[in-house]
């Protein structure tokens, strides 16, 4: 601040402010002094960068890395949906950071044609809302075996969250369809 402004603002608080102003000056000092103490231990981006380097060890190898991004994201997940029970955020790693690829996992490929996934889904959600007849459950039992437990290990994990959220009436049947139809059209 340049010094003549400093002495004209002095000037307005010592002479010429009423009690609602000083009440407001006093505010806006508070406001201030919180806002400069935020930013005081932010480091340059020169020494945030050298000390990000040294907290990550990466030790030449691309695998270090690889697992202490997982790490970090396990940690903002764990921070951000802690209701989330370690499976789920398993398969989110999975899904998001198989590797650190952020590429899906060779399970989600798409090694079942898309017809079959969309069959075995209503399939699933029929028998997991008790809509499937007995005979169409019998007649997939004595074919597949266990084929609820067969189905989900199947599906792909974007599918396993759309179904859960389903199953847990997070969203509705119109919102189900619509995300496993997205789903379907993009393999």
């Amino acid at each position: 601040m340049a010094k003549e402004e400093l002495i004209g603002v002095l000037d307005f608080i010592l002479n010429r402010c009423n009690s609602a102003e000083i009440d407001a000056v006093a505010a806006a000092i508070v406001r201030r002094r919180k806002d400069l103490a935020l930013f005081v231990n932010i480091p340059d981006p020169a020494s945030l960068a050298k000390n990000l380097s040294s907290q990550i060890n990466i030790e030449g190898s691309m695998e270090g890395l690889k697992k202490q991004i997982q790490e970090y994201a396990i940690r903002i997940i764990r921070q951000e949906a802690p209701e989330l029970t370690d499976g789920q955020i398993e398969e989110l790693c999975s899904a998001w950071l198989p590797g650190g690829s952020g590429r899906a996992s060779p399970k989600d490929t798409g090694s079942i044609p898309k017809k079959m996934l969309a069959s075995m889904i209503d399939q699933f959600i029929a028998f997991s809302l008790g809509r499937m007849d007995e005979e169409d459950d019998k007649a997939l039992r004595n074919e597949i075996g266990p084929w609820p437990d067969k189905y989900w290990n199947s599906f792909p994990n974007p599918v396993k969250l759309i179904i859960t959220d389903f199953l847990k009436g997070e969203i509705g049947e119109e919102e189900f369809s619509l995300r496993i139809g997205s789903f379907l059209s993009m393999r």
